[in-house]
């Protein structure tokens, strides 16, 4: 990706970095008040990140409401305090790797996958955790995502041979 100076947001302290992708920006922009919305209820704020291609995402639960799918500021903190060597990554590669992952791993929690792409070099991946939004959920939740961190290719062979792949990249 492309990257360019940083800026903090919201006191978190996490920089920004813009990435280009097939002539179109895909950066996650805390500043941008149209991808941002406040969930009145519990007073976050949330970031969109787009829509997910069932063709891809229907394997982690085929009962979704929404195609829309967000993080909110107290998840990208939770990166950024526990997993700060991927916190830069992740904000980087976030749409990205939803747009195209690589492989999508069923997680132990229901509705939830793993999902992953190598996007940093030969030797890391990322991984993000996502929360499809089901009939079960709470009327106005979203497909989220929970948190992200960087894996080895040597975890993510490890997580290939021993865990449910429910997904692959043809």
């Amino acid at each position: 990706g492309t990257r360019v100076a940083g800026q903090s947001c919201f006191g978190l302290g996490i920089c920004m970095w813009v990435i280009a992708r097939d002539m179109k920006n895909t950066r996650l922009n805390l500043n941008n008040q149209k991808d941002m919305s406040r969930n009145k209820a519990h007073n976050q704020k949330i970031h969109t990140l787009g829509k997910l291609d069932w063709t891809i995402y229907d394997c982690i639960s085929s009962d979704h409401l929404t195609d829309e799918v967000i993080i909110t500021n107290e998840q990208l903190l939770h990166i950024k305090n526990r997993h700060p060597e991927a916190c830069d990554d992740v904000l980087e590669y976030i749409r990205k790797i939803l747009e195209s992952p690589d492989y999508i791993i069923r997680d132990k929690r229901p509705n939830t996958g793993l999902v992953v792409k190598k996007v940093i070099n030969n030797n890391e991946a990322m991984l993000f955790v996502l929360k499809i939004c089901t009939q079960s959920d709470k009327a106005g939740y979203k497909n989220s995502i929970i948190t992200g961190w960087k894996i080895t290719e040597k975890r993510l062979n490890n997580y290939l041979r021993n865990k449910e792949v429910i997904y692959k990249k043809e």
